[in-house]
């Protein structure tokens, strides 16, 4: 064997140290590349949960006001004198129609006799007014016909665009004389969503795509194994194509079998079996992860000294200002959820006050009605009486709406003082005709307790405490002598007011409770008891579950003035 000269050994192992280190550092590289991709990939998953459980929301906001315009139109007086006179023309409550569409942005608002035919429409001035058009071969009418209620999304005949119909069924004398629908088209929220550069994407339960950010994706199919199950007439009549084809989305949005898949954020819709996508393309976020990985990996190896420490207090001040932004961005999110979460309760509540209110203007009438007559017969003592008691029924109607207005406005007001017992007046003034409804009793706290002072926003409060209200009637839907307790407590720096029930309890771990997305409701989002603790502690107070032997006892802890 020859000797080999220092010089030569020293180079040998000079050349294996590089190969080593030249391939752990690849080695390295590859695992920090696969970290970061990774770590990109659950944030924008995060990230993407959150923006389709916001539009899932907002959008569940919008269906129930749109549902609740022909409930109270079935209820309205003219509605049925028009359909008991069977008139084919109906000028007045075609103008009445038309005001309502446009406050209320509806495309279409008309009124149907049991035949069918078309009697009053909102889009009577227009060339493709509904009026006098036959509609009894529309599923919504057949279904509401027969359940009193029904929706259905598919073209429209005259127009040829897509919306959602929402039918209630007209009764007079305890039998069906009609029905009343609604038209929706979704053509602004689409183009919002375009704008915002979203991928979103509605689907019903059998997976057909109804409301879409792209146009090309529209009622397409995301299960093509059921092809076989649907009816081609159906289809080609509702949706305007015989055979629905598979949605094959690609990483940029676009259809394409050769693109790789984009992560799918999908969030149930409380309406009729509806899902909300949310589509995102995360690979551009990886690779920026990707290179800001490679960044610092390269900044550790050439830093030194000063370097390193100077590289740490930049490194410092990123995460100090990405968690201001975080901050911020989560804070958005809740006042978002919460508005969301009160409106959804305001479009629960608000069918049952129209009896509220419908009972004193039907009792206003009859006042002022008597008033006359007793003026005409010289019975002013007695007329006086009956415009007081007007006086009272507005004061009644006024009180009912302004809490409405109150209750359905962002609550980010100052702090102010006011007695505990305002909120437990507004929420039960909310609730009123659903306790009714359920028969539950209810017990007030007595005394000097609901005059206690506190200090907090009186619109978030009275939300949270008609959140609990609804979960505690929820809770003894099916509970024979259903009941449910309001009591109050006072501490040195807090006021403590309770909402038992004994209904069924809470299933499962308590401490599950207050986690976003769980709920044991078949239709919930599971984030009401998670936003009404965000706006207790907001609020500088807490909500918390308190052990109860049966039934279900939940605290706010409120700050005292």
């Amino acid at each position: 064997m020859p000797e080999w000269s220092p010089a030569r050994t020293r180079l040998i192992a000079a050349a294996v140290s590089a190969a080593v280190v030249l391939g752990a550092g690849a080695a390295a590289l590859r695992l920090l590349d696969g970290e970061a991709r990774d770590a990109a990939y659950r944030a924008a998953r995060a990230d993407a949960n959150d923006q389709a459980a916001i539009l899932a929301a907002g959008l569940e906001a919008e269906l129930d006001k749109f549902s609740l315009v022909p409930l109270v139109l079935a209820d309205d007086s003219e509605v049925r004198d028009v359909l008991a006179a069977g008139s084919p023309r109906a000028p007045s409550l075609d103008r009445r129609f038309e005001d309502l569409a446009t406050r209320t942005s509806a495309a279409a608002i008309y009124l149907m006799d049991t035949s069918g035919t078309t009697l009053a429409a909102s889009n009577w001035r227009l060339a493709t007014s509904f009026v006098g058009s036959d509609y009894s071969f529309r599923p919504y009418f057949r279904d509401a016909m027969r359940r009193g209620a029904a929706t259905q999304f598919a073209l429209g005949t005259v127009s040829g665009m897509p919306g959602l119909y929402i039918a209630q069924r007209v009764e007079a004398g305890g039998r069906p004389v009609g029905i009343v629908a609604v038209k929706v088209e979704f053509g602004d929220l689409e183009a919002s969503w375009r704008k915002a550069g979203a991928s979103v994407f509605v689907s019903d339960r059998d997976g057909v795509v109804l409301i879409t950010s792209n146009e090309a994706w529209r009622f397409r199919t995301t299960r093509p194994t059921l092809e076989a199950q649907r009816e081609p007439f159906r289809d080609e009549r509702d949706f305007g194509v015989v055979q629905l084809s598979p949605l094959k989305v690609g990483t940029r949005g676009q259809e394409g079998a050769g693109a790789g898949s984009p992560l799918d954020a999908n969030q149930p819709v409380d309406f009729s079996g509806w899902s909300l996508h949310l589509l995102i393309d995360p690979a551009q976020q990886a690779a920026a992860a990707i290179t800001r990985a490679r960044l610092y990996a390269l900044l550790a190896l050439l830093a030194a000294g000063s370097i390193a420490a100077l590289a740490l207090i930049l490194k410092r001040r990123r995460e100090a200002r990405a968690q201001l932004l975080v901050e911020h961005r989560t804070h958005d999110l809740r006042e978002q959820l919460g508005q969301a979460n009160r409106l959804a309760i305001l479009g629960q509540v608000t069918a049952g006050i129209g009896h509220e209110i419908n009972q004193p203007v039907a009792a206003v009438q009859v006042f002022a009605e008597n008033g006359a007559k007793l003026i005409d017969q010289g019975e002013v003592a007695e007329a006086r009486s009956n415009f007081a008691r007007i006086v009272e029924m507005v004061d009644r109607i006024g009180r009912i709406t302004s809490e409405l207005r109150g209750f359905a406005r962002r609550g980010n007001a100052e702090p102010e003082r006011f007695p505990i017992g305002r909120v437990i007046d507004g929420a039960l003034l909310l609730l009123r005709d659903r306790v009714e409804r359920s028969g539950a009793a209810i017990d007030l706290p007595e005394g000097e307790l609901p005059s206690l002072m506190v200090l907090a926003q009186p619109v978030r409060l009275e939300q949270v405490l008609v959140n609990l209200l609804q979960n505690a009637l929820d809770a003894i839907e099916d509970t024979i002598g259903g009941a449910i307790a309001i009591s109050l407590e006072a501490e040195a720096r807090f006021c403590i007011l309770r909402v038992a029930d004994n209904g069924r309890g809470f299933a499962g771990s308590q401490d599950q409770l207050f986690q976003p997305f769980a709920t044991t409701k078949p239709a919930g989002l599971g984030l009401g008891l998670v936003i009404s603790r965000d706006i207790m502690r907001s609020l500088g107070g807490e909500l918390s579950v308190e052990p109860a032997p049966g039934g279900a006892v939940l605290a706010m802890k409120v700050p005292r003035a």
